[in-house]
Parts: C-alpha cells; sequence; structure tokens
C-alpha cells in the first residue's frame, strides 16, 4: 500500500485461527482487509483495499472528531462561532474529522491485536489525542478508539466507517427509529419514523436499494447483521456506544456498501440539542466500540429470505 507521497505504508498482520486482519497505521489507522478463514480459503468480510488505495478505498476508517459532514462552515458553541475548514479537495464541506487522514503511530503489536497513538489530533477548534486497538478474539474483530480533549470544552462525536462487500444475494437487517433523508449536497432534510419509510426500513432482511442510498438512522439498537449467501457468510455488526448508523452505497453496480456505527446524524453540530455528540470538557475523554463477527452461512438458510424486486 502506497501512503500518497511514494512511500510504502508499513502493514501490520493480525491473524488467529478464524481470521485475519491487516491494519495501515500510515493511512489513518485505517484497515487495508478483514478476512475470514473458511475450508475454501480466505474470504472478505470486510473489502479488501486494492493496492495503491487511497482512505476511502480502505476496509475500515476511523472517524474523529465527527462523523459525516458539518455545514455552514463551522457551528455555534457556548456562544462563539467555531469554523472547521474543509478536508477533502472537491468537498463542499468537511468530512469525517482529521483522524483518518493522518498517521497513527504504533505503540503495541502482537499476533492478535495492535494499539495505534495519534497524540496531535486536530481539525478546525478541535485538539485531541487518540488511542486505537484492534484485535481479533476468536475470529472476531474488536475496534476500540479512546478519545482525550487536549483543547478547549467542545462537543465530540466519531465512530467507525467499515466498507462491506457488495454482491447480488448481499441482505441487511437491523432496528431503528427513524430514519433522515438527504439534499444532494448529502446535508439532512427530514428525520421519518421508519414505519412510515417503507423504502429505507430494514427492520426485516432485505435487499440493499438498487439506487443510491446514504441515509442516517436514528435510534438504532447496537447491532445490525449481514447476509453474505454469495461469499457463504453472515456477519453481525455490535456498537453499543452508538445508536446511530450511516447505511451508503452508490447503486446496485457498487461493488461495496458502508454500515457505520456513529455517535451522531449528519450535521448534528448545526441541528438544536447537537443531538448524540458529547460534550467533553478539557482533559475529559470518550471512547467507541465496535465488533464485526461472522459465522459460515449455508446456501439453505440463506435462501430463506425472499428479496425485494
Amino acid at each position: 500500500m502506497s501512503t500518497g507521497d511514494g512511500k510504502v505504508a508499513r502493514l501490520l498482520e493480525l491473524g488467529d485461527a478464524r481470521s485475519q486482519v491487516t491494519v495501515a497505521p500510515a493511512l489513518g489507522g485505517g484497515l487495508v482487509g478483514f478476512d475470514a478463514k473458511l475450508a475454501g480459503g480466505l474470504v472478505s468480510v470486510l473489502r479488501s483495499a486494492k493496492p495503491g488505495a487511497n482512505v476511502f478505498g480502505l476496509a475500515n476508517n476511523v472517524l474523529i472528531p465527527f462523523s459525516n459532514r458539518i455545514s455552514g462552515g463551522g457551528f455555534v458553541f457556548d456562544e462563539a462561532f467555531h469554523a472547521v475548514p474543509c478536508n477533502i479537495d472537491g468537498q463542499e464541506f468537511p468530512v469525517h474529522g482529521d483522524a483518518f487522514l493522518r498517521e497513527w503511530e504504533v505503540l503495541a503489536a502482537t499476533g492478535t491485536s495492535a494499539t495505534l497513538s495519534l497524540p496531535d489530533g486536530g481539525i478546525g477548534p478541535f485538539r485531541y489525542a487518540a488511542e486505537l486497538t484492534y484485535a481479533l478474539e476468536k475470529g472476531t474483530l474488536l475496534a476500540r478508539v479512546r478519545v482525550i480533549n487536549t483543547g478547549s470544552r467542545l462537543p465530540f462525536g466519531g465512530g467507525f466507517h467499515p466498507w462491506f462487500p457488495r454482491r447480488d444475494g448481499t441482505g441487511l437487517a437491523f432496528d431503528a427509529t427513524h430514519v433522515w433523508l438527504e439534499d444532494a449536497r448529502h446535508l439532512p432534510t427530514e428525520q421519518r419514523p421508519i414505519e412510515e419509510a417503507a423504502d429505507f426500513d430494514f427492520r426485516r432482511l432485505r435487499a440493499l436499494p438498487q439506487s443510491w442510498i446514504n441515509n442516517a438512522y436514528i435510534g438504532w439498537r447496537g447491532s445490525a447483521t449481514v447476509l453474505q449467501p454469495d461469499l457463504g457468510l453472515s456477519v453481525e455488526i455490535t456498537a453499543p456506544d452508538m445508536d446511530v448508523a450511516i447505511v451508503f452505497s452508490p447503486d446496485a453496480n457498487a461493488d461495496f456498501f458502508c454500515f457505520e456505527p456513529v455517535t451522531h446524524a449528519v450535521d448534528a453540530f448545526n441541528q438544536q440539542g447537537m443531538p448524540g455528540l458529547r460534550i467533553l470538557e478539557p482533559d475529559a475523554e470518550m471512547a467507541m466500540e465496535m465488533r464485526i463477527a461472522w459465522r459460515p452461512e449455508t446456501a439453505h438458510h440463506a435462501a430463506a429470505w425472499k428479496r425485494p424486486c
């Protein structure tokens, strides 16, 4: 893997009897791959990054100190306006903070775990230090990040951005209470009860929509199932510290989709009450954790659900 400046990124290989994970500290502390070890060989639980991929081509990104977009050039907090600059060329708004764009230091690495550090994180008004751990526990991937506010009192947020393979038979199921609709700039427009948004309802296992989806789900119950019959896998995502999930995929021609456990909806910094954001005093901290587990899935079981037309 390349860091984009001609240097070869150092990769950390983690593995146990059931799974294999590849960590790229220089690429935002992201993952290059997470594979299941099946009798026929390695199978992708998360999509595998292609050689030369940038941070948006990885298997997982870490989102700190916020998730998704902040509109209006920043936000008002404690009666002051805090400017947040754009961080990606071609984007109208800042996206996902800065941690996923930074090189992380390796604090420790074993055969089954790695701990990384970002001591000087910062974008706009945010200043923070972060520690990230990836570990394999009987084949299950644990991702845990701890964030310490090293600056002034501010609202913080974040989460994880795993990228899953998308196949013709891929199915998704999770509970949520509401879904945010978005406008052409990918900012939230209307929050609807999930019962009134049939096209966005994944409370029963169903296929991803054929067209664009990029929506934040509120009241997520903290667990989701991804069925991959074409890969012979069933995947469970759990994130007890977060109750918002974002589902993203361009269309049926894409070979990926994202299910992102996060603390807050899009542009929560500019919503009344800043829902989901966590006010951190100087030196206070917050933590977020995600687990991704897999099991073999038989073709007979996978065929039991009916995909919508």
